[in-house]
């Protein structure tokens, strides 16, 4: 016997959204802010000129109507690709040490001549990831279903 998804069963559909100027990049960054990640999840192939992080993302877009719904805060595994990467460059980050884990607090956008600039990666603790692109190619994409938050609590950021 089969029974009907019920209201509550629903669940929006993944994301999966590009950027291709900053204010695309606003959107993306906001909806990847507070999303973790070890160190050993992010690759740059200099060949394909693509940089990816496999982040635990927080998922803001849901945190509202979970707090209404008396629900538990869900994370989701997705993938933040960057395109057209020509050089990658980091400070703060021991890439020797494969257990940290990073958290992600803005990506953002430094315009360049013709369409070129940088995308950096600003991170807790003082850790940063600069890449230098030839165009802004961005994209987020949920690549799990969501599951329950280990925090159980929404990020906070006191001032």
């Amino acid at each position: 016997m089969t029974q009907d998804a019920t209201f509550e069963d629903g669940r929006e559909a993944p994301l999966n959204l590009g950027g291709l100027d900053a204010e695309d990049l606003k959107v993306i960054s906001s909806l990847a802010q507070d999303a973790v990640f070890p160190i050993t999840e992010m690759t740059w192939r200099a060949a394909d000129r693509r940089f990816a992080v496999l982040l635990n993302r927080f998922r803001w877009e849901d945190a509202d109507a979970a707090k209404a719904r008396k629900r538990k805060v869900e994370r989701v595994q997705s993938l933040l690709v960057i395109d057209q990467v020509l050089n990658v460059a980091s400070q703060g980050i021991d890439r020797s040490d494969k257990d940290t884990i990073l958290s992600l607090l803005s990506v953002t956008f430094e315009p360049g001549a013709d369409g070129a600039g940088y995308v950096g990666l600003t991170l807790a603790g003082d850790g940063a990831i600069r890449l230098e692109v030839e165009a802004l190619d961005v994209s987020l994409r949920d690549v799990t279903r969501p599951y329950l938050a280990p925090s159980k609590k929404v990020p906070d950021h006191p001032l």
